[in-house]
């Protein structure tokens, strides 16, 4: 597995924790993930086994993305917070101090999830029918 995978995969692993729970649809997004990263079993399995504890952003090597794998990630994150049909105050919360974490303006972190919400608003009807 590759830094900014791995960096990637814990960040969004912290953001299914942020209301104290992971819920199917969460783990769906994270699995969706590994499969598109082409990880390993071991490396696969070394995620999942990660993700069975309550993890923050500080567990997170935000150094090892890129400006682009940055922003990839918060668009990820939003989508991840909508996965249960719905996001939690907590979520929104985290999401806000990821973009500061990782260094996105606010303007451009308010695009971001503007966008991420409403590509998650027209793939629910399909998720979900």
């Amino acid at each position: 597995m590759q830094e900014y995978q791995e960096a990637m995969l814990k960040a969004l692993v912290a953001v299914a924790w942020a209301d104290g729970r992971v819920e199917k649809g969460e783990s769906e997004v994270i699995e969706a993930l590994i499969d598109a990263f082409e990880l390993s079993k071991e490396d696969a399995d070394s995620i999942r086994q990660y993700a069975q504890e309550p993890r923050g952003l500080e567990d997170i090597p935000l150094t090892e993305l890129s400006a682009s794998d940055r922003r990839l990630l918060l668009q990820h994150a939003v989508t991840i917070t909508y996965a249960d049909g719905k996001q939690s105050p907590e979520e929104e919360a985290l999401l806000w101090k990821l973009a500061e974490l990782l260094r996105i303006p606010r303007e451009e972190s308010e695009r971001i999830f503007a966008d991420a919400k409403s590509r998650i608003e027209r793939l629910l009807p399909l998720l979900n029918g």
